[in-house]
């Protein structure tokens, strides 16, 4: 004859519900002869009737029904709204709660979940595994039920408790989390583990490639065979867990060690996968800063000098450097190892075996690995489709290079190619605007019998764009002399065309023999009849000849700062009569001024660039200029031009932003 038996109780929400849950299931399964799905039953009702109770927050109803086949439990919260995502999937290993339905999924033949307006609820069923139907089929009695009263109080205090175990083995709090590193959660785990099952001892096993290691272990082998359960994990890792017992283990142990080594394999894929952010971080990190160090260098040779250090020790205990050279040869650039005492074997070794590896990265444009003795990888330095060389990088001291390692090193190669690329072009676009200002200077400046010529030129701080600025003094006829000083308005090749053009001018036709109202004349048509427009000069100029021991000057300034005659006593005037610049107006203001340097004087020229050194808001001004030339008053041109030079670069710390140009005529009889 059948037996079954129902109860259904609403319990409330407090920390009681729980106990009194599990007296339900444990009256039931008394009445119909259940007993021996007891355990199960009482752990997975605790887990359920604690969910509803703490995260619920609402009374609880447990629906209890009971037959000879197994048994039902319902637990229903009146909380509206869907089962949390914490408590249908795997829980974040750090959180203390959604494992309930784990445990069900473990244990329970079959569950499921039920809603309806006024709430939520999870069910499970437990089945006797075909017992009670192999029994029918025999022909057997059905097991006599058993009475409720037959379960002591102490029963159900051990099966409390040994839900307490479960949940204690499972559930690892956040502050202890936070502390332990992964060996030490992992020795934690397997702890738990040995303590709930009462096993001898128990290892965990990690294989990441290269052969099993033990991450925990607890105890002794025991005597009886192991089990063994998988870890979770992604490959190329795998690895298992072994608990020993003293005696053949029950079935129960196999289901709680997979529920530790879920944890467990949760555990190291976390790691793991911290590892793995941490280190790219990292070499991101490494990476932004390496092409910010490598940007601020616009000096070829020290470019070149950094990037081994870069890659010294971070990628490798060695590294070098080969550029291509004029002969379209690779050439030794630099090179950096950690211990200095090899390497002068290691540039051996680059120069003989190495040598066709090298060849090799430079024509096939990919990285190529370096066999012993070297051991390293070699790749090529492109920048903007062009090959600059090699960067060889050895290994590391304990390890090979790994694929994250080759990927690093080809996107610090390609920062450092164009690196080299930017200090080259930087360094040919300085030796251009050098050459073509210094083209646009003389060369030598006149030597006379009692007249002195100096001149000093500062270029700006940039080094890579010509300044309009010039001067140039021609010997005429007669003990003359045509002295210019000019100004050409904007920087560039297009300021330094114009440039070239005026000093032209200017030399050709004092060579010529023509009047300076007339040569300037000419100038300014010239300029008038250029294609661009605005591009106009500021000229000082002036023809000095021989008046008795005295130099008589006549001096036109168009549109320029008026020249500082310096007197021999140490005075100082501002002389000359402002005109029109040159390349600005069709019609051109003349005033033509007449001075006589006697003996010990001095006419001193110069451009804006030096009256408008900055200081935060001073100007060095004219003012400065008397005051550095006034004790100067009787001395040789090359010691006023080269003093005042020094004084006007010593007034500030910044780099000039100007072009400056200083010419000294100075009477010497």
């Amino acid at each position: 004859m059948s037996v079954r038996a129902r109860k259904q109780l609403r319990l409330p929400a407090d920390h009681r519900s729980p106990a009194a849950a599990r007296a339900v299931v444990r009256e039931v399964l008394a009445e119909v002869g259940l007993t021996d799905l007891l355990d199960e039953a009482l752990l997975l009702t605790t887990e359920l009737a604690t969910n509803g109770v703490v995260h619920a927050g609402t009374d609880i109803d447990v629906n209890v029904v009971a037959d000879d086949s197994g048994v039902t439990v319902t637990v229903t919260d009146y909380r509206s709204g869907p089962i949390e995502p914490t408590t249908l999937t795997p829980p974040d290993e750090m959180a203390e709660h959604g494992r309930g339905l784990l445990l069900v999924d473990q244990f329970a033949s079959s569950w499921g979940t039920s809603h309806d307006a006024s709430g939520k609820g999870v069910w499970f069923r437990l089945d006797r595994h075909g017992k009670s139907a192999g029994t029918a089929e025999r022909g057997a009695e059905e097991p006599p039920p058993v009475a409720s009263a037959e379960v002591s109080e102490e029963d159900v205090e051990a099966t409390a408790r040994a839900a307490e175990r479960v949940s204690w083995l499972i559930h690892v709090n956040d502050e202890l989390r936070q502390r332990l590193t992964l060996t030490q959660l992992l020795s934690e785990m397997l702890l738990r583990l040995c303590e709930v099952v009462g096993a001898a001892g128990g290892v965990v096993w990690l294989d990441g490639g290269d052969g099993p290691v033990a991450l925990a272990r607890q105890g002794t082998t025991g005597t009886a065979p192991p089990v063994r359960v998988p870890l979770p994990l992604t490959l190329p890792d795998s690895g298992h867990l072994e608990v020993f017992p003293d005696r053949p283990a029950p079935p129960y142990w196999l289901s709680l060690a997979a529920l530790s080594a879920d944890r467990m394999g949760l555990a190291i894929e976390t790691d793991r996968i911290a590892h793995t952010d941490r280190r790219r971080r990292n070499w991101l990190t490494f990476l932004a800063e390496a092409g910010e160090l490598l940007a601020q260098s616009l000096d070829v040779d020290l470019t070149l000098a950094l990037i081994p250090q870069i890659m010294v020790p971070r990628l490798g205990e060695w590294s070098a450097v080969h550029v291509i050279d004029e002969w379209n040869e690779l050439k030794l650039a630099a090179v950096l190892h950690t211990d200095e005492s090899k390497l002068p074997r290691l540039k051996q070794l680059l120069g003989g075996a190495g040598a066709a590896r090298l060849a090799e990265a430079r024509s096939g444009g990919a990285v190529v690995p370096l066999p012993p003795p070297l051991e390293g990888v070699v790749v090529p330095l492109t920048a903007r489709g062009q090959v600059l060389g090699t960067l060889t990088v050895g290994r590391p001291v304990d390890r090979t290079h790994t694929p994250d390692d080759i990927t690093i090193l080809e996107d610090a190669a390609r920062r450092a190619a164009l690196a080299i690329d930017n200090a080259r072009i930087h360094s040919d676009r300085h030796q251009i605007a050098q050459a073509f200002q210094q083209a646009l200077l003389p060369s030598a400046l006149p030597v006379a019998e009692g007249v002195g010529f100096a001149a000093e030129y500062v270029p700006a701080s940039t080094g890579t764009d010509v300044g309009g600025d010039f001067y140039d003094v021609v010997e005429l006829s007669g003990g003359r002399f045509s002295v210019s000083v000019g100004d050409v308005c904007g920087k560039g090749a297009q300021a330094a065309a114009v440039t070239g053009l005026v000093r032209d001018v200017l030399r050709v036709m004092a060579r010529d023999e023509r009047p300076l109202p007339r040569t300037l004349e000419l100038l300014n048509h010239t300029l008038l009849e250029q294609p661009e427009e605005g591009r106009y000069a500021t000229l000082a100029t002036a023809l000095a000849e021989p008046d008795g021991d005295d130099l008589a000057v006549t001096l036109y300034l168009s549109g320029h700062e008026r020249p500082l005659l310096l007197h021999a006593d140490g005075r100082c005037d501002y002389v000359g009569s402002l005109g029109t610049a040159v390349g600005l107006l069709p019609n051109l203001a003349v005033n033509p001024a007449r001075l006589s340097l006697r003996p010990g004087d001095a006419l001193v020229f110069y451009t804006d660039g030096v009256t408008e050194r900055r200081h935060g808001n001073q100007l060095f001004g004219h003012s400065g200029i008397c005051r550095a030339l006034r004790p100067l008053g009787g001395y040789p041109a090359k010691v006023i031009a080269t003093k005042l030079r020094t004084e006007v670069l010593n007034f500030s710390d910044e780099d000039p932003r100007d072009d400056m140009a200083i010419l000294v005529l100075a009477n010497e009889t």
